[in-house]
């Protein structure tokens, strides 16, 4: 059996969404869903309850008034923010872990997760364009790939970082090379799996090669250059610090300069202060 096939059937072996959050997409992609359901299957889950109070009640979300029901919170964040939320509680255990191949500590992907979800909406403004509804989710979930390839990279360190030293590879390129596949690639197999939508997929599989993606994506695009900016920013960083190569188009398409980083990076601070400690853990 190949490292890629290998890899393959281990992704068959993790675990999907919790139940409740797997309800709450269900209804949310019901255009005549009832809110009072909605609103019942999340009360359902105390961690995702607690979640969604706290961030209807957060700074970031500029709010004056105290929220103290589920349904309350959901008209009050709105059905895009609501999905944002649920992704985010389910994911945010996950991330929590170290990731021993990319030599990453406990906390830090989810740290630099959420730096990339903030940053996908600080690069919409910057740019002057509309955050598109699934940016800042995409941004959270870029690198979930990395949770389940962790032990192959691991195995394989030292060769993978002989090619990106020796023959100029990007790390994601070195990983195909070595492995069959990437973090990317395992991130959206993943995704598409657990019936995520198909944007949201599409621009975790090429986040790291947005020209070979079927179409141009602003969602991609803001995605690509927020996962640059969270390691600009040097937070959560790994074994993969700085091994990877960004498109001149997505630079061009958003009308981006890097002269603008220092800006956004200030501002990606910021806000995760606002955000510090929001989202207590959930177990599926």
């Amino acid at each position: 059996m190949s490292k890629r096939d290998e890899i393959l059937e281990h992704l068959k072996t993790l675990k999907g969404l919790p139940a409740s959050t797997v309800e709450a997409f269900r209804l949310l992609n019901d255009p005549g869903f009832d809110l009072h359901e909605l609103a019942h299957a999340i009360e359902f889950d105390p961690g995702m309850t607690v979640n969604l109070l706290r961030m209807a009640n957060s700074s970031y979300f500029g709010l004056t008034r105290e929220i103290s029901t589920v349904q309350e919170a959901i008209m009050r964040l709105g059905l895009r923010n609501l999905f944002n939320v649920l992704v985010t509680s389910s994911a945010a255990p996950m991330f929590q872990r170290s990731v021993s191949g990319y030599e990453i500590p406990a906390g830090k992907l989810w740290a630099q997760a959420v730096a990339t979800a903030v940053a996908t909406d600080k690069l919409a403004v910057a740019c002057d364009k509309a955050s598109p509804d699934l940016a800042f989710t995409t941004g959270l979930l870029l690198d979930i790939g990395k949770l389940a390839l962790a032990t192959f990279v691991e195995v394989d360190a030292e060769e993978i970082l002989d090619l990106v030293e020796l023959d100029d590879l990007s790390f994601d390129a070195a990983e195909r090379e070595i492995l069959g596949i990437d973090h990317a690639e395992v991130g959206a197999i993943l995704l598409n799996r657990w019936q995520l939508p198909g944007d949201l997929c599409e621009a975790v599989r090429w986040h790291h090669r947005p020209e070979l993606a079927s179409r141009d994506s602003l969602v991609l695009d803001l995605a690509h250059l927020a996962d640059r900016l969270a390691h600009v920013s040097g937070i959560g960083l790994g074994l993969d610090a700085g091994r990877y190569h960004y498109a001149e188009s997505s630079f061009l398409r958003l009308g981006y300069s890097r002269d603008q980083d220092g800006q956004i990076v200030g501002e990606i601070q910021q806000s995760l202060e606002e955000l510090d400690g929001l989202f207590v853990g959930q177990e599926a």
